[in-house]
């Protein structure tokens, strides 16, 4: 399927620059892009490849500056970054298989209700008094326990699994290997051993919500364990009992929240970031990769390390370590003219 940039660049709300009858057929990232394809600049590092790409037409931001001639197709575009990820979109959309219906076999409990126009796949388990709502697809090999309500449109890849109680919101994706709702890590000493203590709670996710492969939201001690709607969490994250995430916010891989932790709205969350229990992140926090936060963060901060600082102050430390040795140098220096 080919389409003109004239048309890409209307769908997008996008300025031309070049030929606007160019075809593409693919997108590809910019430093492979080739004739007949289209790509993006949105990390200003690879501006350089805005001039060699082979790509046919190339996304760039409204208020780029050609300092050198540019063989593709520009449109200009407010985000490009944010309108490739339209336009992948709507490529996969059109090439995604089409499943339905319910394949045999595969389990379904008493008591369970099935939505209109939903999948489930070859060796599914479905519990008791599951509520499945339209649109649903259930992939081969999911546990689903009893009880368990899972909104319309919402997508279980295969391998994963939902505790039983455990509530899922509308248009989430939950992919292979993920664990929803398994126990909190609770145990009380007692005479030198560990009793577990029982975790009575549930997870609720909420709406347009996307779980990683391998990752774990465990089920709360009493109570829910919540995650917000638009949440995105990478794969193989932690997410521990009766922590709370806000609305939008994204987590990198290999992240961990330990139990009760609070985290808002719209937070940024760096790849390895270990977060202490019983703390409160604030709203528009940025977590940069392997931090370690042991304390309360206020909104629209910005910080990186272990323990974490701000990132003006980080930035200082880091030069002052680099310039250590000269210093240490220079007081050997000092004390060899002393003595």
């Amino acid at each position: 399927m080919t389409v003109r940039a004239r048309d890409i660049a209307a769908m997008m709300g996008g300025e031309i620059e070049g030929n606007p009858d160019v075809e593409v057929r693919e997108i590809a990232k910019i430093e492979e892009g080739r004739e007949g394809s289209i790509t993006f600049l949105s990390n200003l590092k690879y501006t350089p490849y805005v001039y060699t790409t082979k790509a046919s037409v190339i996304l760039v931001p409204k208020d780029f500056v050609a300092e050198n001639p540019v063989a593709g197709t520009l449109i200009r575009v407010e985000d490009p970054y944010g309108k490739i990820a339209m336009l992948l979109d709507e490529v996969n959309k059109m090439h995604s298989i089409k499943k339905s219906g319910i394949e045999d076999p595969c389990h379904i409990g008493q008591g369970s209700v099935i939505g209109q126009e939903g999948y489930i796949g070859a060796f599914a388990y479905i519990g008791d008094n599951v509520k499945l709502g339209d649109g649903v697809k259930i992939y081969p090999q999911v546990y689903v326990g009893d009880n368990v309500e899972i909104g319309d449109e919402s997508i279980l890849y295969p391998g994963c699994r939902v505790y039983h109680g455990c509530k899922i919101g509308k248009r989430c994706i939950i992919h292979s290997g993920a664990v929803i709702g398994a126990d909190g890590f609770g145990f009380a000493p007692v005479d030198g051993h560990y009793k577990k203590i029982p975790q009575t709670g549930i997870v609720e996710l909420g709406d347009d919500v996307e779980i990683g492969a391998n990752t774990t939201v465990d089920r709360a001690t009493m109570g829910k364990t919540k995650v917000g709607n638009g949440v995105k969490l990478d794969n193989l994250i932690m997410v521990a009992h009766n922590v709370e995430i806000g609305e939008d916010t994204v987590m990198a891989a290999q992240s961990g929240i330990a139990g009760s932790t609070k985290v808002g709205n719209s937070c940024r969350l760096g790849g390895q970031v270990g977060l202490a229990g019983h703390i409160k992140i604030g709203d528009n926090v940025e977590i940069g990769a392997q931090s370690g936060i042991q304390r309360n963060i206020k909104s629209g901060s910005r910080v990186i390390g272990s323990p974490a600082v701000e990132i003006g102050d980080f930035a200082r430390q880091v030069v002052y370590i680099k310039n250590l040795e000269r210093l240490n140098n220079r007081v050997e220096a000092l004390e060899k003219k002393t003595i």
